[in-house]
């Protein structure tokens, strides 16, 4: 074993439940019990197929949900019951939580909900009241809200085609409300955070957003997920508002796997 694998052991453990969230989202429970804290992510591996960065949705079991949208995430998409899955981590900074609050906010566009579960549960288990609001393009993109009910005060709805909840953009149910709580947390697409962070500041709101870029190692070595000299697995994935909104790339460009910087 080398000096890497020591400070980055290899997990191997089997799965004990697939739920088809929808027509391209696939949740993952694993049999292990993962010292993680919410906002950290996973390196999942499939040998001969690569790697990829994936959100933790639950440590207890430890939870990923996947979308099928390329070789690694349609190998673990298509995962049964009983077999088995590997993985790094956790890594990279986790949410955190100010001491004085009471009620936080969380905002989850698409499969970007997922890591609001594992925040909220843990509000929950500090008695802190939470609310989220689930964002997607339409009532068949909707994940999680089943899960989400269990741990939050409130869980609203958008849909871009308003086919359930709201009709519009997270945007839509978050301005009204967003002076109403301690703090407020974003997870999806960067257009959508980087719109949280700038009502947050405009209202002098504790925020924090997490920021998904293209990874290959995980541990800040190759530089493929670099923000403006942010290093979004050692710096990140979680940032403040404030932090995020001097990124100038954040919210405008992403790097491809080819290395390619292209317009979001």
């Amino acid at each position: 074993m080398n000096r890497f694998e020591l400070l980055n052991p290899i997990y191997t453990n089997k799965v004990i439940k697939v739920i088809k969230e929808n027509y391209r989202v696939t949740t993952v429970e694993i049999d292990h019990k993962l010292d993680a804290l919410p906002g950290q992510f996973l390196m999942v591996w499939i040998p001969g197929v690569g790697e990829k960065p994936m959100s933790i949705g639950n440590n207890n079991p430890l939870t990923i949900s996947v979308a099928n949208v390329g070789p690694v995430s349609e190998k673990i998409w298509e995962l049964k019951e009983g077999e088995v899955i590997s993985y790094r981590g956790p890594f990279g900074n986790p949410f955190s939580i100010p001491k004085d609050a009471k009620k936080i906010l969380c905002v989850g566009g698409g499969y970007g909900v997922v890591p609001m579960y594992f925040l909220s549960k843990a509000a929950k288990e500090n008695n802190i009241q939470s609310t989220v609001i689930i964002g997607g393009r339409s009532e068949k993109d909707i994940v999680w809200e089943k899960q989400l009910f269990s741990v939050c005060e409130k869980v609203f709805v958008t849909t871009d085609d308003g086919s359930k909840g709201a009709k519009g953009n997270v945007m839509i149910e978050l301005e009204p409300i967003a002076r109403e709580y301690d703090a407020i947390y974003a997870c999806g697409p960067e257009r959508m955070m980087k719109a949280v962070a700038e009502l947050c500041k405009k209202n002098e709101v504790h925020c924090q957003v997490s920021a998904e870029r293209y990874m290959k190692c995980g541990v800040g070595v190759c530089g493929s997920c670099a923000i403006d000299g942010k290093l979004t697995c050692v710096d990140g994935p979680i940032f403040s508002g404030a932090e995020i909104l001097k990124l100038g790339e954040f919210g405008k460009k992403k790097r491809e796997a080819s290395g390619r910087s292209v317009d979001l």
